[in-house]
């Protein structure tokens, strides 16, 4: 695919064909359905929220960026969050990365997508790009669930999409339980393009793909080596957000 290129759409993460009249039981309720997140479930439990439009914290309705955002923004300009990390979704992202449920991509990513579709952007990324795994946390999950969110967004949305031209440099296992600064330390200096990709980032708005952001520190250090590299702008789509302490 060359940088550019434009893909006809396709419909959103549905069955098709025989496999549409093929039933499977709900990953959240158990009820028999076609998708492995029933549309009651996702009304249920993944509610519109407003959000700030910078870090996608969950904010009260009216306000379009949250005061830490305001203090300090962020190098990524624009965040979008399908749901709040937390029951049931919290169950299914962990047994979609640890466990390799790839069952459950379709649905999860189906979330993401019609979540940046509903943001109503006039302006979209051209461009999407999942966070890396270190290679050996790669061979030890068997698959990049970033990669596997991205995938299943881009085609449908008619955007191009790549799983190597941002690179882990450095495997920073075990951030969750860091509080935020140290997390930023910690991840600092992690990324990296990879060698002749550069030219494709030029003046190009790029989408950053993940399952949770708990703090930004992730987002933020992959989107300064995205800008250095020649992006203009990086925006970043989540499954999941934590919400903030309360």
């Amino acid at each position: 695919m060359t940088a550019g290129q434009y893909i006809e759409p396709m419909p959103l993460q549905r069955p098709t064909g025989a496999r549409a009249l093929l039933p499977t039981q709900c990953a959240v309720c158990r009820g028999w359905s076609r998708s492995r997140v029933c549309d009651g479930c996702v009304q249920r439990h993944a509610p519109p929220l407003p959000r700030c439009t910078v870090c996608a914290i969950a904010t009260p309705a009216g306000t379009a960026v949250c005061g830490a955002c305001l203090h300090t923004p962020p190098p990524y300009a624009r965040s979008i969050a399908a749901v709040d990390y937390g029951f049931p979704w919290s169950d299914l992202v962990s047994a979609f990365k640890s466990r390799a449920a790839l069952d459950l991509a379709p649905a999860l990513a189906g979330l993401l997508a019609a979540a940046v579709q509903s943001a109503g952007d006039t302006v979209r990324p051209s461009l999407v790009l999942p966070v890396p795994l270190a290679s050996e946390r790669l061979a030890e999950r068997g698959m990049n669930q970033a990669w596997e969110l991205a995938r299943r967004i881009a085609g449908p949305l008619g955007l191009e999409t790549t799983p190597r031209m941002l690179r882990r440099l450095i495997d920073t296992a075990h951030l969750a339980d860091l509080p935020r600064a140290q997390r930023a330390a910690r991840i600092r200096g992690a990324f990296g393009i990879a060698p002749g990709q550069a030219h494709r980032l030029q003046g190009r708005r790029v989408a950053l793909v993940d399952d949770v952001m708990t703090t930004g520190a992730t987002a933020a250090e992959a989107a300064r080596v995205l800008l250095s590299a020649g992006a203009s702008e990086v925006h970043v789509w989540v499954l999941a957000r934590t919400p903030a302490p309360s």
